[in-house]
């Protein structure tokens, strides 16, 4: 079974440029973990997670060193994120993702996930965003579709 059996088609996107607020606002509301970056030519050029979004509100390990006590004060964080929600996408993205081609096979797709602990993975062809593929895409293909 190839990945383009079990991939999503139509991926939500975003650009580096779109806010923090706008991209978290649709993973809420699609209930989507991950968003592909696109740039202008749609290349995939990074992609963006939920945990991604919320980094930024925690010290890093630095501030944990130095100040134990007050690196740790969460109401500040919480409120912080108001300026977070305002950062682009390109602050907090990972560039350059790991991505694979539709005519891969779902266990080999399955197998890079599971080495790199990846829920989600673009599919691309020529550098182009064709699809979205997630560990539920898989099972679903493998173990429903397919009767194992």
């Amino acid at each position: 079974m190839k990945v383009s059996n079990v991939m999503t088609h139509t991926p939500l996107t975003c650009n580096e440029n779109d806010s923090l607020r706008q991209i978290t606002e649709k993973m809420v509301m699609r209930r989507c973990g991950s968003i592909p970056v696109l740039d202008d030519q749609q290349n995939l050029i990074g992609i963006v997670t939920i945990r991604d979004t919320m980094l930024p509100l925690y010290p890093n390990f630095g501030e944990y060193v130095h100040d134990a006590v007050h690196a740790r004060d969460f109401e500040t964080m919480e409120d912080n994120y108001k300026k977070v929600l305002c950062m682009k996408v390109k602050e907090v993205m990972t560039e350059n993702p790991l991505s694979i081609e539709a005519d891969c096979a779902v266990l080999k797709a399955a197998s890079f996930m599971g080495v790199k602990n990846l829920r989600r993975m673009p599919i691309t062809e020529n550098g182009k965003l064709v699809g979205m593929v997630s560990i539920g895409d898989i099972a679903r293909g493998l173990y429903i579709h397919q009767g194992l």
